[in-house]
């Protein structure tokens, strides 16, 4: 039999390029985003998960009755609980409380208990999620503690598998790769094997305005003056993952949230794909990079789309949340009108 699987865990990975035609016409060079919404968690979180699971399976830190620990913005609680269910393992995720109620709703229905932690304080505050997460783990007994931030298994998780799947799929002509940074994984683990194939791709990290990250690859330095509130989730940070390799990254560029939920719903209407609101920042990373930098017919770009747009209709898919965030008024591209809905009375 063909196309059949054990469970839902062999639907990980080798997850498609779509090449965008409309939203990204204007740059003369062919642009491929890659859409990790097809792994069956709907994230690229779905491949940390399993392979650091695995990993700790190996070294028999997990038995029958063991709790899984970590610290999320959403997708990696999602992929974990996914992956413990079928593991069977218990877990234990602490959020940020710039998490919508979807993505909580998304996290306990899969089993997982959700600790819901301010957003706006520092790192190591010890009411910070990250903070929560380490306690809750030092507590309870049997548990591991995934630590994506600081585990070398979320670069190798991509470094084993996103990044070979581009190069294939891209028959080794891939020229630049943009992605988000959170924890850094991704674009790291992915730049590490397609640096190692062809030292000369660009690898663009994009940020968000409010994070350190990118002040920080540039200066080397924490400007605490850089951290100010912002909306986008799983993107940018107020301390230094050791997850993400700064001397893989050629660039950063730093996007707001305005910019990028636009870009968002642009792509939505465009080029039909319904991404989180990440792929709009990756996109208007982009975008932004392209002003200032010639791209030619033969380079070809590949843009890392983490997530799936389902997990944020009561955000940036909101007519509501979206004029809330004074959004609506200031369209750059004038959809005002098809943004908003008809009420017939």
């Amino acid at each position: 039999m063909s196309n059949v699987y054990d469970n839902i865990l062999g639907l990980i990975g080798s997850t498609p390029l779509v090449k965008l035609n409309t939203v990204t016409k204007e740059i003369p060079a062919t642009i491929y985003a890659k859409l990790e919404s097809y792994n069956p968690g709907h994230s690229t979180k779905d491949r940390i998960a399993l392979h650091i699971i695995e990993n700790a399976e190996k070294k028999g830190l997990l038995k029958e009755d063991s709790v899984v620990v970590e610290t999320t913005s959403g997708n990696t609680g999602f992929s974990l609980a996914m992956v413990c269910i079928i593991k069977g393992y218990k877990c234990i995720l602490a959020v940020s409380d710039k998490t919508k109620p979807e993505k909580i709703a998304y996290l306990k229905a899969l089993g997982a208990t959700v600790y819901v932690c301010p957003a706006n304080v520092p790192a190591n505050d010890p009411r910070s999620y990250y903070e929560v997460a380490k306690r809750i783990a030092a507590e309870t007994p049997n548990s591991v503690y995934i630590n994506q931030y600081f585990n070398e298994l979320n670069i190798d998780a991509h470094y084993q598998t996103t990044g070979p799947e581009i190069w294939e799929q891209t028959q080794g002509k891939i020229t630049h790769l943009f992605a988000c940074t959170g924890t850094g994984g991704t674009l790291s683990g992915s730049a590490k094997f397609l640096k190692e194939k062809n030292p000369d791709i660009k690898i663009i990290g994009v940020d968000a305005d409010g994070s350190i990250l990118k002040s920080y690859h540039e200066t080397g330095e924490i400007h605490k003056e850089d951290v100010h509130p912002y909306q986008i989730e799983g993107m940018g940070k107020n301390l230094i993952p050791s997850a993400l390799l700064f001397d893989k990254i050629d660039e950063f560029v730093r996007v707001n949230d305005e910019m990028s939920a636009y870009r968002t719903r642009e792509i939505a209407l465009k080029e039909a794909i319904m991404g989180g609101y990440t792929t709009g920042a990756v996109t208007q990373g982009l975008m932004q990079y392209a002003n200032s930098h010639q791209f030619n017919e033969n380079d070809l770009v590949v843009l890392i789309y983490p997530d799936h747009g389902s997990r944020y209709i009561t955000k940036v898919y909101s007519d509501k949340w979206m004029a809330e965030q004074g959004f609506v008024n200031n369209c750059f591209h004038n959809y005002d009108e098809v943004f908003k809905t008809e009420i017939i009375k």
